[in-house]
């Protein structure tokens, strides 16, 4: 099986920086971009770290990170007796369900801190029920924010079926 080509690898590879960015491992980043464009789209352990020559015991270790993530899966191949693993569908809405379980973590510890702050201290308090007051409003949001992402992933999607046009790669419409 060929390894990744040149431009697969920048792709790859901008994947891992962007994960970087977003304070994870640029490795992790790297395996979701191999999972995302691989033929075939499933994968074992050996096949990842030989396309992106890095360590067995890495790619282990970072795709039951992104497993635990629920955006990669583990699939069974019965032509084989290692796992492999592929891109989860809908991993996105996944994504943002495990945020607002960190968002009311954020709140209970608000909330206990609050309680620890008393009614003095008002500048720490402040401080503190922004940190509430922000993840509520992030773990009410989240309904709305997936309805909508799920409705245009649908547009998107009827869109390319029906031949309508798309943006552009690299176009990004800012919201106001």
């Amino acid at each position: 099986m060929p390894g990744p080509s040149a431009g697969e690898r920048a792709f790859v590879d901008r994947l891992g920086l962007f994960f970087e960015m977003a304070g994870g491992p640029r490795t992790m980043g790297r395996i979701f971009g191999w999972l995302m464009i691989c033929e075939p789209p499933h994968q074992s352990i050996t096949e990842i770290a030989r396309a992106l020559r890095v360590s067995k015991a890495s790619v282990s270790t970072l795709v039951r990170q992104l497993q635990a993530s629920q955006v990669v899966e583990r699939v069974p191949v019965e032509s084989s007796r290692q796992h492999h693993y592929r891109i989860t569908e809908g991993g996105w809405t996944r994504v943002i369900e495990r945020r607002r379980t960190f968002a009311r973590f954020a709140v209970d510890a608000a909330e206990f801190g609050l309680t620890v702050l008393g009614s003095q201290r008002a500048e720490q308090r402040e401080r503190v029920e922004e940190l509430r007051d922000f993840y509520v409003f992030m773990d009410n949001d989240a309904d709305e924010f997936i309805r909508r992402w799920e409705d245009f992933r649908k547009r998107r999607r009827d869109g390319r079926a029906t031949g309508r046009k798309t943006r552009p790669a690299g176009s990004v419409r800012r919201m106001p």
